[in-house]
C-alpha cells in the first residue's frame, strides 16, 4: 500500500512527523496471518494474549498529543505488538517499553531488533510500577485503560513532562486524557476523545 492511512489528515492529525513516521510503518508484520488482509483498516485488531493492536488513527493521535522531542526519553506501558513502539522511537531519543506478557515483549524485541530499531529497552513486568532505576522520563504513554492515574508513574515523569493513557470513568466510558505535570505537587489534566482499550495489568 503506497499511501495507507488517507484518514489521517481528516481526523485532525496534523504533525507531518507522525503521519510520516507511522505511514512508513508495515503494519502487517506487527499482526497475525490471518489478519493480513486488514492490516491497514482503521481498526484495533487481536495480538498474542488477549490483547490488541491499536487503531491507527488512536496511535497517531497519542504520539501527537506527547509533542516528542528527539531527545527524550520516552516510558512506554504495555509493548504489545511492538507497533506503537516503533514509532515513538522514530521521534525521540530512547523509548523503554513494558509488557506483562512475557510472550508478548520476546515476541516484540525480535521483531523490532530485526528491524534495526536498537533506542528501544524492553523490560517484562508490571507496567503500574514503571522504572524507577531509568527515571524520570519526557513523556509517558500508557497503551491500557486505568481507573486512576498510577501514582507511581506521575512520580517518575519530568516536571513538564506529559503523559497520554485511558482512563475508565464511574460510567465506565473510556477517556483518553493528557496529564501535564507543572511542579513535582501539580499536575494539569485535559480529557480527550472517547476511547476503547483492554484493561491495565
Amino acid at each position: 500500500m503506497k499511501y495507507p492511512y488517507p484518514h489521517l489528515e481528516v481526523q485532525g492529525i496534523t504533525s507531518q512527523k507522525v503521519l510520516t513516521t507511522i505511514r512508513s510503518l508495515p503494519r502487517e508484520l506487527f499482526i497475525s496471518s490471518e489478519f493480513q488482509e486488514v492490516a491497514y483498516c482503521d481498526s484495533a485488531l487481536p495480538i498474542d494474549c488477549g490483547q490488541t493492536i491499536s487503531q491507527p488513527f488512536i496511535v497517531a493521535y497519542m504520539t501527537e498529543k506527547l509533542e516528542l522531542k528527539e531527545t527524550d526519553k520516552v516510558l512506554e506501558i504495555g509493548t504489545g505488538s511492538g507497533f506503537q513502539a516503533a514509532v515513538l522511537a522514530q521521534l525521540a531519543k530512547e523509548i523503554y517499553t513494558i509488557e506483562v506478557h512475557e510472550e508478548l515483549s520476546k515476541k516484540a524485541q525480535s521483531l523490532l531488533n530485526k528491524s534495526n530499531f536498537n533506542n528501544i529497552h524492553y523490560k517484562i513486568g508490571d507496567g503500574k510500577k514503571g522504572w524507577l532505576e531509568l527515571a524520570p522520563f519526557d513523556k509517558i504513554i500508557i497503551t491500557a485503560v486505568a481507573t486512576e492515574i498510577p501514582s507511581l508513574l506521575l512520580e517518575q515523569l519530568k516536571v513538564g513532562g506529559r503523559m497520554i493513557l485511558p482512563l475508565e470513568l464511574e460510567t465506565e466510558e473510556q477517556y483518553l486524557v493528557l496529564v501535564k505535570k507543572l511542579a513535582e505537587d501539580k499536575i494539569e489534566k485535559q480529557k480527550l476523545i472517547q476511547v476503547k482499550f483492554v484493561n491495565l495489568k
